[in-house]
């Protein structure tokens, strides 16, 4: 039977004619916040390194000095505490295989982007720093005024978007891109892809299979509308005018409240900030006695859209490829500069339907037909947009590079892309770091449905 002896004088170190007590690593000490542990793990301490094991209920340490110095140590796990494990970990920003974005039912509310436990947190914190301090003025755009260094960003996002849309029509005409006649999916290739997923109308006598045609550039670069404000701080819409505003592309809106200068559609641009006398009451503030506006130094050059007589398509491969690439950049340009333009402006979104307004409070039009619209009386449940309630990416299936046809039964093999990705993919550009997650490009593609099976 082992004598008693305490911990300390146990995981006392061994001593030895050539190695010091100094020169080995010192036990761990445990804070007083972590938990006892049941089974941990036994050390063994040398100069360079040490290693762990597990055994239940107790620590075994084994000391090594020099060679053939070392002892071995046993202590209960109670009086040890487990030791701060420190390891180097790659980080990679982009997953190896990635899932795509959860596809929300038609009967479930979106998710917030920020959970309201949060907002409502941050608020209490906002309301407690700002006790006892004088009230701040109101920050662009909040008090009317521009916010000066995004004006630059929203001609950036304007004239991308126009070069976007003109490239894809471009590239439209040599890289085939196929759309159901009876449901929204889309295809980019030759021939559609041969899985049952249309919910159109007569699916069931199809069993689900696409009638796949032509399709235009609105399928691949979804346009999705919101009203256009005169007064960005004005009142809300109500519903009897919701035939009377006009409706245009929610991202040219979003360009002209940041800073875009459209004569079609004027917008009212203050000059000094507004003046607050209640909670959501405003009045403007007197501008007669400014000098005349100046120039503006940040007004750019628009593009326009082409017609479709003027679109030429690419007669080489290398002119194909140069316009893939030039539009795989405008498509990162204008999503990366939309995100900037969010973060200043707001944008809703409805938690139920796909209605999204730009500016600080939804408007008033009932016309949310989403479920159980009838208990709302049609009113749209606003909440903060995301990058992809204002720019969907419109996922399609990624075609391999070998250029083999899609095959039903090996269907989880495949992996998708945004259509402009994969349009511009097909054409001939790098593909970029951040979609190879969803592209799966490292997952390789049995030749045949034995072979399938065979995998684990």
């Amino acid at each position: 039977m082992r004598p008693s002896t305490s911990a300390s004088a146990l995981l006392r170190p061994p001593t030895c004619p050539s190695t010091s007590a100094s020169a080995l690593l010192h036990p761990p000490t445990c804070p007083s916040r972590l938990p006892q542990l049941r089974s941990f793990v036994g050390f063994r301490w040398s100069a360079p390194r040490f290693q762990v094991r597990e055994r239940a209920g107790a620590v075994v340490g084994v000391v090594n000095g020099t060679t053939g110095c070392s002892l071995r140590l046993g202590v209960p796990a109670l009086t040890v505490c487990r030791p701060h494990q420190r390891a180097a970990v790659i980080r990679n920003e982009h997953a190896q295989n990635a899932d795509l974005p959860r596809k929300y039912s038609k009967r479930e509310k979106k998710p917030f982007p920020i959970p309201v436990l949060e907002l409502r947190r941050r608020a209490k914190e906002r309301m407690k720093a700002a006790q006892g301090k004088p009230k701040r003025p109101l920050p662009p755009p909040k008090n009317g005024m521009l916010v000066h260094r995004l004006i630059p960003v929203a001609y950036k996002v304007y004239n991308a978007r126009i070069l976007l849309i003109n490239n894809l029509r471009k590239l439209m005409k040599v890289v085939p891109v196929k759309g159901c006649k009876y449901c929204s999916e889309i295809h980019v290739g030759s021939v559609g892809h041969p899985f049952r997923t249309c919910r159109g109308m007569m699916s069931d006598q199809r069993r689900g299979e696409h009638d796949w045609g032509s399709t235009l550039v609105e399928a691949v670069f979804l346009p999705v509308e919101a009203y256009h404000l005169e007064d960005r701080l004005g009142k809300r819409i109500p519903h009897e005018q919701r035939f009377a505003v006009p409706r245009i592309p929610a991202l040219v809106e979003l360009c002209i409240q940041a800073g875009v200068d459209l004569p079609e559609y004027p917008t009212k641009r203050r000059r000094k900030p507004i003046i607050k006398i209640g909670r959501n009451e405003f009045v403007d503030a007197d501008e007669d006695d400014l000098p005349e506006a100046e120039p503006d130094r940040f007004k750019q050059t628009l593009l326009e859209e082409l017609h479709f007589d003027e679109i030429i398509a690419p007669s080489t491969p290398e002119e194909t490829a140069a316009l893939a690439e030039e539009t795989l950049e405008a498509w990162e340009t204008v999503r990366d500069g939309a995100l900037k333009l969010m973060k200043g402006y707001a944008v809703r979104v409805c938690g139920y339907c796909p209605e999204v307004h730009v500016g600080p409070t939804g408007h008033k039009a009932r016309n949310c037909g989403a479920f159980k619209h009838q208990q709302r009386n049609g009113q749209h449940g606003w909440q903060a947009a995301v990058l992809d309630d204002l720019i969907p990416p419109r996922y399609v299936w990624h075609m391999p590079e070998s250029g083999e046809e899609l095959q039903r039964e090996l269907k989880t093999f495949y992996g998708q892309a945004p259509a402009v990705v994969e349009m511009c993919i097909q054409g001939g550009a790098k593909v970029p770091e951040k979609y190879k997650g969803t592209m799966r490009l490292d997952i390789g593609i049995p030749s045949s449905l034995k072979e399938a099976e065979m995998v684990i």
